[in-house]
């Protein structure tokens, strides 16, 4: 059974608190961060050594988007930030379109040839002023992104990888950073729907299987921040959206949460509301106290399913023509 948290882990090999802590069932998944990377053989040993903890193997995973968001860096293929990709596309239509798949085709590859099931990518916020997302969204058009999402998700398909899509409902109307405070958007549910959330329209789950939610409260719909929400989560994204994929929770340990809950709380309200995967991240304290204090809600066989439909499904390529076209194409962007 493939459990409904994701953690961190600290340096570039498990150590022996590490191995225990993993092996909890309430853990399904790892995320892994800059710390945890030196070179690519040494990542291929450590996810070699996270895969052979159990059986269903825990799911690996990153944030390996492109620009300034690219945990693995010296030994990959630097990758462009999202805006750069959607200026492209509104100069010349086909060119954005063939920058966006080569990024995710890139993207995916590597992981891949590394032992990472997946990345946190694409990004679906509208451009805007908020200082978490800045150059890491697309453009400020729903259209564009959802077209650029798709072309770039359409890319990471080729080698098995499915993309998660983020952060759900999202952060173009406000500038703070959910990493230190929580940000409070005041539009309606009205105006949510016709800005922000026309990119989760029609939303391709085969090729974005998942979703990531994000810590901003809209006083107007609900009195708890989007990531704790069973309205946004299960009434708009499942509901009215009809998104079937994986929902996650951005990393509950940010400092927009800190005066909401305890994290044993938080974890609970996260998977309450709809969350299939909740992530604790930098903290390896805080994860034990949750591992031995939550009393999280029972795992649906509905949830489970979700969960493996993350694990690569198909064949991958690290070096043939089409990966080489496509990191000469990638490269030219930098």
């Amino acid at each position: 059974m493939t459990g409904p948290l994701m953690v961190s882990i600290e340096g570039t090999a498990l150590n022996g608190s590490s191995r225990s802590r993993l092996m909890h069932p309430s853990i399904g998944g790892v995320i892994l961060f800059a710390r945890n990377y030196s070179s690519p053989e040494q990542l291929r040993a450590l996810t070699g050594e996270i895969r052979a903890l159990k059986s269903p193997e825990l799911l690996i995973a990153v944030d390996q988007e492109g620009g300034r968001v690219q945990r693995f860096q010296e030994g990959f293929t630097r990758l462009p930030d999202m805006e750069t990709i959607g200026k492209l596309f509104c100069t010349h239509r086909e060119s954005g379109l063939a920058l966006a798949r080569a990024t995710g085709y890139v993207l995916s590859g590597e992981l891949r040839g590394c032992g990472v099931d997946f990345s946190f990518a694409p990004v679906l916020d509208l451009l805007s002023s908020n200082r978490a997302i800045g150059t890491r969204a697309f453009h400020l058009n729903p259209q564009v992104v959802s077209t650029l999402a798709h072309a770039l998700a359409s890319g990471m398909t080729l080698n098995g990888m499915r993309g998660v899509g983020k952060h759900f409902p999202g952060h173009s109307g406000v500038v703070e950073d959910p990493h230190e405070e929580l940000p409070r958007d005041e539009r309606s549910l009205g105006q949510l729907r016709k800005d922000d959330m026309q990119v989760y329209l029609n939303l391709d789950s085969e090729t974005i299987a998942g979703v990531m939610s994000c810590h901003v409260l809209f006083p107007g719909v609900d009195p708890v921040p989007a990531s704790l929400s069973y309205k946004f989560l299960t009434d708009e994204l499942r509901g009215r959206l009809g998104f079937r994929g994986t929902i996650f929770s951005d990393d509950i340990m940010m400092g927009a949460l800190g005066t909401i809950a305890a994290p044993e709380g938080l974890a609970r309200m996260a998977l309450e509301a709809g969350s299939d995967m909740v992530l604790l991240c930098n903290s390896d304290e805080v994860t034990d106290q949750v591992l031995e204090s939550a009393e999280l809600p029972p795992q649906s066989e509905a949830s489970r399913g979700r969960l493996e439909t993350m694990r690569p499904n198909a064949p991958y390529k690290t070096d043939d023509a089409l990966m080489n076209e496509a990191r000469e194409r990638v490269t030219r962007h930098i």
